[in-house]
């Protein structure tokens, strides 16, 4: 999203400029050595990665720097991911001394004034003081858990930023500076460049020599150094003849070519004119492969612009026979007094498994290789614990509480091609003073009612068979069997399981697998 609103940005710039695109240069400082930041080893406990720039000479105002403010707000919401993946700060260059270390240190070894306030704190007691702000206090997260915070000093040890949280006061910029210095730590190297990027070309053109960055040189844990902004520009090759079939037109190359320029783009045509050479420059960052120029043609030349054809195909679609049923079926349990939950697919290991009072190596769930929260450890294997937390946050509603949900569940499978496969389940509960089991049964009568299945014992119908499970109340448990196989379960729920979801009355259950009703 963010991407887009800074190309308007700079599709404004190159009308201005008379109609050319312009050229984003790297430049070498004048009369002196590149600014230089060294990482040094203990960054990669927390924060491994840096970049850098100066934009120099550069003409601001209120207005401008308000905008340069917000941008980088917008670039830490979006791209940055709240700052988890790049965190940028700008300083004011005349007020530091290079080269520039990005250490690693225990907090209390952190001292420094932090931005817009009138004192000096430890990194610990600065963490604390934040706990209370509104602004800063989502941010906290990402390294108050780690030994070591990341810090960033001059040569003169004066503390410019500790990411992500805070910069220093020291180098603050204002209306007034004329130096800006640019630097983005991350757990991401390839976000920090495009951010740096976006960053110097919204703002170079402010600058005396407009449009140039004038780099800074990073000096990796290896010894290595290497120089940044990049501003990379690279050329993708696209047929016309791709771009009129993708896009559903009929332009020559020329107009294409046209069209394209509203994107920012510049292009030079094959000289069979059957293909446009198109030159991304660095604030493109989204466009990745050649189906994203097709898609700039597109909007560039306008939807509305398309012509409206009949397909030269002719084929008849329908719904997919499960989808007709569950669809059908979600009308008439609707209307048999029920109302309808749409749970998430990813749950806690605890969900599926000990709050069910199963051990969850029993569990054939598919789990999570890197879970971002406790919440999404796993895919469900039932919807049960799903419509169970949907009831306990609905408690205040007047009782009984009927729910169902419709939806698929995943399990493991390893004859299935990628180990796994979805089952489409139906859930419903009744939960109030009283279980409401004649109530579930009598949902299931009505259910197989409309599947035209009897109830007969002599296998060409369905029946209840006692059985046993630990997450329902012994004795209080039926397997739903029709034609010969197991397709769901009727029961009360265990009252050790209502306990685990926050739960205080009884409550029926009635899952039953969707595909054998086909």
């Amino acid at each position: 999203m963010c991407v887009h609103v800074y190309v308007c940005t700079h599709v404004c710039i190159f009308h201005h400029f008379r109609h050319t695109a312009v050229e984003y240069r790297r430049v070498e400082p004048q009369g002196g050595q590149r600014q230089k930041i060294v990482i040094t080893p203990d960054t990669a406990k927390v924060r491994p990665h840096v970049v850098g720039a100066v934009l120099r000479n550069i003409a601001l105002d209120e207005t401008r720097l308000k905008s340069f403010i917000k941008l980088q707000d917008k670039l830490h919401q979006n791209i940055c991911r709240k700052r988890t993946l790049v965190a940028i700060g700008t300083h004011d260059l005349d007020t530091l001394e290079g080269p520039f270390s990005f250490e690693a240190l225990p907090p209390d070894q952190i001292v420094f004034q932090p931005l817009n306030e009138t004192k000096e704190f430890s990194a610990s007691e600065l963490m604390s003081h934040y706990k209370g702000e509104s602004h800063l206090k989502q941010y906290l997260h990402i390294i108050e858990d780690k030994p070591v915070y990341p810090v960033i000093y001059d040569k003169n040890r004066v503390v410019l930023s500790m990411p992500p949280i805070i910069n220093g006061d020291h180098s603050k910029m204002t209306a007034n500076t004329r130096n800006v210095f640019i630097e983005c730590t991350a757990t991401d190297l390839t976000k920090a460049t495009v951010v740096l990027n976006i960053l110097v070309t919204m703002f170079s053109m402010y600058c005396k020599e407009p449009f140039t960055v004038e780099a800074v040189d990073v000096e990796w844990v290896d010894g290595s150094v290497h120089t940044y902004p990049e501003l990379k520009y690279r050329t993708e090759s696209v047929s016309v003849a791709d771009i009129n079939g993708k896009v559903g037109i009929n332009e020559s190359a020329e107009k294409l070519s046209s069209v394209l320029t509203k994107m920012c783009l510049t292009s030079e045509l094959s000289e069979d004119k059957e293909s446009i050479a198109v030159t991304i420059p660095p604030t493109r960052s989204d466009v990745m492969h050649a189906c994203d120029i097709v898609e700039d043609v597109a909007i560039a030349y306008g939807y509305n612009n398309i012509e409206f054809v009949l397909p030269q195909t002719c084929t008849i679609g329908k719904q997919l026979p499960m989808n007709k049923l569950t669809d059908l079926l979600r009308a008439d349990v609707a209307q048999a007094g029920f109302t309808e939950a749409l749970t998430f697919t990813l749950c806690s290991r605890a969900d599926v498994s000990t709050s069910l009072m199963h051990p969850i190596e029993e569990v054939p769930a598919v789990h999570i290789g890197n879970p971002k929260t406790l919440e999404f450890q796993v895919a469900r294997t039932t919807l049960l614990p799903g419509i169970l937390k949907t009831v306990a946050s609905n408690r205040n509603v007047a009782l009984p509480l009927k729910l169902f949900e419709i939806s698929d569940i995943v399990v493991r499978d390893e004859a299935a091609e990628v180990g796994a496969k979805n089952l489409r389940r139906l859930c419903a509960v009744h939960y109030g003073k009283r279980p409401g089991f004649e109530i579930m049964h009598g949902l299931l009568d009505r259910l197989m009612q409309l599947r035209e299945i009897p109830c007969t014992k002599d296998g060409s119908g369905y029946c209840l068979e006692a059985s046993e499970d630990p997450t329902y109340f012994p004795g209080r448990c039926a397997s739903v069997v029709a034609k010969g196989q197991k397709i769901g379960t009727l029961a009360v729920l265990h009252p050790d399981v209502l306990k685990n979801f926050e739960l205080n009355l009884p409550c029926a259950v009635l899952d039953l697998a969707m595909e054998p009703l086909l």
